[in-house]
């Protein structure tokens, strides 16, 4: 079964946000089976969700309800065929601390709109409003949908096709 694990940096606004988009993408489409997850690379574990993202879920039709914020480490990362990321220092951070993963990880904006560009963190971004933020994420999830699926697919392939020696 395919996975992607969404990565923001606090993981309670935009990697969260784009996990429910793609969960809502899939159900919409009738696509069973996937492991979909996010997760932090500079977070405390068990924090819900920003209010501001809560409520930009909220007009996008999508929910955020029960999330918990949860910390990126070697186990969760390793077992997700296809990580994306929503700025390139996360990129480069988690392919520095956890080079095995080097070739499993992109930005969002890569796979969703075929442009490499950060996607702003809504608690330091001066010239984007949350709801344009979450808009932003949703959009290159939804639009980037089947990229993110052949990409998940073919990485799950590749994990499959290794045979133990």
């Amino acid at each position: 079964m395919p996975s992607v694990l969404f990565v923001c940096t606090a993981n309670r606004f935009r990697s969260p946000l784009a996990a429910a988009a793609f969960q809502k993408k899939l159900g919409d489409e009738g696509i069973k089976g996937w492991q979909v997850g996010s997760a932090g690379t500079w977070t405390d574990a068990g924090l819900p969700a920003a209010r501001e993202a809560v409520q930009a879920a909220r007009q996008l039709g999508v929910s955020l309800g029960g999330h918990a914020s949860c910390l990126v480490n070697e186990a969760l990362l390793s077992g997700y065929d296809l990580i994306l990321v929503m700025e390139m220092g996360q990129r480069e951070a988690l392919e520095c601390e956890f080079p095995a993963i080097k070739n499993k990880v992109f930005l969002l904006s890569e796979v969703g709109d075929g442009l490499q560009y950060d996607i702003p963190d809504p608690s330091s971004s001066i010239e984007s409003s949350p709801q344009e933020i979450a808009n932003e994420v949703c959009h290159l999830v939804w639009k980037g949908f089947r990229s993110i699926c052949s990409q998940a697919d073919r990485l799950a392939s590749a994990r499959n096709s290794i045979k133990p020696a």
